[in-house]
């Protein structure tokens, strides 16, 4: 029996590029499957006539001059995400980009996650990531805790989300559609009371874009190096002194 199946979370769904990271495909496939996991990853379609009806179906009409190919792609398929986490109704799925790399033992913290967000009222996401360098206070954090409310998300590269969320957002498309990133709208819906937010604490995961695990193709490896000691160095910063002051 897989991780998920014990846990009732839906497939792992990696939000992925039809081509051009193969790197990143391959550690996924290689980790998830020695967790055992489920997973699947999710593109967008190779068909630009139905790309362009799921864009219109979802966006606000003038979204091109909005968002470039990238960020437009990368949200349409977190919401196609959405659409296959409706069907397969399970109380839980997981959604990751990418390039996420994994901090700790996800399975044993997923774990303990799941066991908070089983007593939290539906229609919700938590962040799993640290990618805003944003964490709850050390006021706030107790040991045997691991979930704290937030008024906005650390982007999208890593979340859980129940089934109540996944249809919340998506109900909201048909009446008002999507005019902005993936995590920018994920906001715009906790403010207006659409979805909750939650923080994991300690995080389960941090991107590889940001931690110098995996370069732009316009980045050289000394940059690389660069960007990874200066993430490490704001990561330390921010996780450890700048909390002592954080009300």
């Amino acid at each position: 029996m897989s991780v998920n199946s014990e846990l009732g979370i839906d497939d792992v769904y990696i939000v992925h590029g039809i081509t051009g990271y193969e790197e990143r495909e391959q550690f996924l496939n290689n980790h998830l499957r020695n967790l055992n996991f489920d997973f699947q990853f999710v593109t967008e379609s190779l068909d630009k006539t139905q790309n362009e009806l799921w864009i219109r179906q979802y966006f606000i009409s003038d979204i091109r001059d909005v968002l470039t190919n990238g960020p437009l792609f990368c949200t349409l398929v977190h919401i196609l995400c959405y659409e296959m986490i409706v069907k397969a109704n399970k109380p839980y799925a997981i959604i990751f980009e990418n390039d996420v790399c994994f901090l700790g033992d996800f399975s044993r913290d997923i774990r303990n996650i799941i066991k908070e967000a089983d007593s939290l009222d539906e229609g919700f996401i938590v962040s799993l990531e640290n990618s805003t360098l944003k964490f709850p206070s050390l006021r706030e954090t107790k040991k045997s805790r691991h979930l704290y409310p937030a008024k906005m998300g650390r982007c999208a590269a890593a979340y859980l989300v129940d089934q109540q969320a996944v249809k919340n957002m998506l109900n909201r498309l048909k009446v008002i559609k999507c005019d902005k990133v993936i995590d920018w709208w994920h906001n715009d819906l906790i403010n207006e009371g659409v979805i909750r937010m939650y923080w994991a604490h300690p995080p389960l995961i941090e991107q590889g874009s940001f931690n110098g695990k995996y370069t732009s193709s316009i980045a050289s490896r000394s940059d690389g190096r660069i960007r990874s000691f200066r993430w490490r160095f704001q990561k330390f910063y921010k996780r450890y002194v700048h909390r002592l002051f954080k009300s």
